[in-house]
């Protein structure tokens, strides 16, 4: 593994691929509170954190399983679950006080009109001020669920079953996804 007596060991965190520390103390020389974006594999979560000399500290949160608690019978990482999450700690963070963010992706490869993109969107679209750049949203009908819900109608029944188990266990027909997010969005600013 190493290479020489004048080899440097890597941070513990960069060596696991869990912190980029270059593109960190950009976002820190901003000094405005970072939106934090991660994705397992059923969920994803967002915070708006301060940095911290003693640790960085949590100001608000928001994860996708909130979003089932106040209905969402999706998928808990699908696009429209992304837009829900982000429009949710938007406004959570509205009511902190907080007025503008910086976008962390950690190491999350910013792809245009992706997941962590969505939950920037919804941010933006509950009024909080993100900078950011032209044309890395994903179009509205994928938001709204548009392309799940045309999906679900090109299957036949029994296909839908298997591709759909989850949404059909939870007592949503996926072809009505677009009104269902429309609901719940609508839940999320009446919160």
């Amino acid at each position: 593994m190493a290479r020489g007596p004048r080899y440097r060991v890597p941070f513990r965190r960069r060596r696991k691929g869990k912190t980029d520390y270059r593109r960190r103390l950009k976002l820190l020389f901003s000094g405005k509170p970072r939106a934090v974006i991660r994705v397992s594999t059923k969920h994803i979560t967002s915070q708006i954190v301060k940095f911290s000399p003693k640790g960085d500290s949590t100001m608000t949160s928001a994860s996708s399983k909130e979003i089932q608690k106040l209905g969402w019978k999706g998928s808990g990482k699908s696009l429209p679950a992304c837009y829900l999450l982000g429009y949710l700690l938007g406004k959570r963070a509205q009511n902190e006080g907080i007025k503008e963010v910086v976008l962390d992706l950690g190491l999350l490869s910013p792809i245009p009109g992706s997941r962590a993109f969505a939950v920037l969107k919804g941010m933006i679209d509950s009024g909080l001020n993100v900078p950011h750049g032209d044309n890395i949203f994903p179009d509205d009908d994928r938001i709204r669920g548009e392309h799940i819900a045309n999906y679900a109608k090109q299957l036949g029944e029994e296909e839908k079953g298997r591709v759909f188990s989850q949404y059909i266990s939870r007592g949503l027909d996926p072809e009505k996804l677009p009104e269902h997010f429309e609901d719940v969005l609508n839940k999320i600013r009446g919160v």
